[in-house]
């Protein structure tokens, strides 16, 4: 597999997207999904020009962030759910965090991340599609959310987070785009809207989203 070859498809088919839906190619932001690859092949991807990695598991994510701390422009993203007693390990070894869905992580973020000379940045996660079993704010929670978050003195807030139900209409992409723009007008921190995967990147992206998370399509199947 190579890798250099897979990240220029998918910028490729990222700019195709953009096009159709009459968007700039640099609205969206790649971020490679590196969760259980190794730091060789996180190191591929960066030699062959990516800086944005995202991981769903703390502890694997740590040693990565460790083994390759020498590049200094790398950014890491958690775009994983979030257990209470992880909070330190992220807030510590990460830039941004995707999946903030509630105040209680919110606020242990906030206190562990002080140390830190630069605030982390913060998506939350809305559970968009309403299933039982995935996580994410609900619609209706998400103002009291994303108001406390902007108060949090190492918090920034920057966007919103989603992953739709698999096949999910075109409707619940423009509802998350909504959401996304009503939030704006309140926030001028607001630039981010983490929305697409492999499978449906180009309806984001026709909705709007400003960042695809791309796992699968650059690193093959999941070990």
């Amino acid at each position: 597999m190579n890798i250099k070859d897979n990240l220029t498809q998918i910028q490729q088919q990222i700019t195709n997207a953009c096009q159709l839906a009459n968007r700039a190619s640099d609205e969206v932001q790649l971020l490679a999904v590196s969760k259980t690859k190794s730091a060789e092949m996180v190191m591929q991807a960066y030699q062959a020009g990516q800086r944005h990695f995202g991981e769903n598991y703390v502890q694997e994510a740590v040693d990565k962030v460790s083994q390759l701390s020498h590049l200094s422009d790398i950014c890491w993203h958690f775009i994983g759910p979030i257990q209470s007693n992880k909070t330190r390990l992220i807030a510590e070894n990460f830039a941004w965090v995707h999946s903030v869905d509630r105040i209680k992580i919110a606020t242990r973020l906030n206190d562990q991340r002080s140390g830190q000379d630069t605030p982390l940045n913060i998506c939350l996660q809305v559970n968009i599609s309403g299933e039982q079993a995935k996580s994410g704010t609900t619609i209706n929670e998400l103002n009291e959310l994303a108001a406390y978050v902007n108060n949090c003195e190492h918090l920034t807030l920057r966007g919103l987070m989603a992953i739709p139900q698999k096949q999910a209409p075109m409707s619940v992409f423009n509802d998350m785009h909504q959401l996304f723009t009503d939030l704006k007008s309140q926030y001028p921190t607001l630039d981010t809207l983490s929305m697409g995967m492999t499978n449906d990147m180009d309806s984001a992206i026709a909705a709007g989203s400003t960042m695809v998370r791309i796992g699968t399509a650059i690193f093959g199947r999941r070990d």
